[in-house]
């Protein structure tokens, strides 16, 4: 087949190759997927018993209840730091062409800082900021 003619077929339709791509992707994750769990029945025989499958975790044999109560501040203080982690991100190829760019985008800029400090001054007034 003239490899024209071929090209010409696939422009015209397109299904071929999404489906094509579609099947490559799906093969590149099921088949290492496949491979392991060949490798674990071939090669690793079950060997269950007492010792292995008792709860084991960092060294340590488990002594009581694992259910404890954590403070959900963490969580906050957590968040918050993410928050203001990536306005830095954002804010560095800002301050980089600052000097090339339209009133537009120094505007845009001015709207996300301003949004940031909303979240801030909200974060303040609920005392999520507070230490306790």
């Amino acid at each position: 087949m003239n490899p024209n003619v071929f090209l010409m077929m696939l422009a015209a339709n397109p299904w071929p190759s999404i489906v094509a791509l579609l099947a490559g992707a799906l093969a590149f994750g099921i088949a290492p997927l496949a491979l392991a769990k060949l490798w674990a029945v071939k090669f690793s025989p079950a060997k269950p018993g007492i010792d292995k499958n008792a709860i084991y975790e960092c060294g340590l044999e488990s002594r009581g209840d694992a259910w404890i109560q954590f403070k959900a501040s963490y969580y906050l203080y957590a968040i918050i730091f993410l928050i203001f982690d990536v306005e830095a991100v954002f804010l560095l190829p800002f301050a980089v062409a600052f000097t090339g760019l339209p009133v537009g985008a120094c505007v845009a800029m001015l709207v996300f800082l301003l949004l940031l400090l909303e979240g801030l001054v909200w974060a303040c007034q609920k005392g999520v900021l507070t230490w306790s």
